[in-house]
């Protein structure tokens, strides 16, 4: 991530926006369970919120200095672990849903978010939900990650590959400059579709 983006993710007005905006469409008719894994979880944003819809938070994020500032902020209503989208440290079926806000468009190929939509596929449980927030691509966003990755998601190229994960019932919800994704590990025996 550049300054910019440092800064405008460790504000209180972007912690506002993500606590009365962002998380109450998101988490919209999702089931989250016991066990929540927020994947780039940056300053904490959106932990102490999570906190509140599920019993466990597991925090994971990948800059060392955001990880430090993540800790503080939580100061242990979850863990906070430093560690890879793209190669989660969690054993397999541990988590009962994982969410990524802003995450994938920081990966630094589709590959490497291939291999993040079949980690989180891995880690959670039968039954489990996923959901990723995202921009859309447009020369603005552009320019607000110079210096920064910026690798755009396409929402309608990300079905297949969250199907080919193994991901089922996938959703896309597309609003003004963003969309989010909904997909369901299923449970054992289950045939995938959309």
């Amino acid at each position: 991530m550049n300054a910019a983006e440092h800064f405008i993710c460790s504000s209180s007005l972007w912690r506002c926006f993500t606590r009365r905006q962002l998380l109450p469409w998101l988490l919209s008719g999702t089931r989250l369970g016991d066990h929540l894994l927020e994947i780039g979880a940056g300053y904490g944003a959106a932990t102490s919120h999570l906190t509140t819809h599920v019993t466990r938070v597991t925090c994971l994020e990948y800059d060392r200095s955001s990880t430090l500032k993540l800790k503080s902020q939580i100061n242990g209503m979850a863990a906070a672990v430093r560690g890879d989208a793209a190669n989660l440290p969690f054993a397999s079926q541990t988590f009962s849903s994982a969410l990524a806000i802003l995450v994938l468009h920081h990966l630094k190929s589709t590959q490497l978010q291939d291999q993040m939509f079949a980690e989180a596929f891995r880690v959670l449980r039968p039954g489990g939900v996923f959901i990723a927030f995202e921009i859309h691509d447009s020369w603005f966003h552009r320019v607000g990650h110079i210096r920064s990755t910026f690798t755009p998601l396409v929402p309608s190229l990300a079905l297949p590959r969250l199907s080919a994960a193994g991901f089922s019932k996938i959703v896309l919800d597309v609003r003004k400059g963003a969309f989010r994704l909904t997909a369901i590990r299923p449970n054992a025996g289950t045939h995938c579709e959309q």
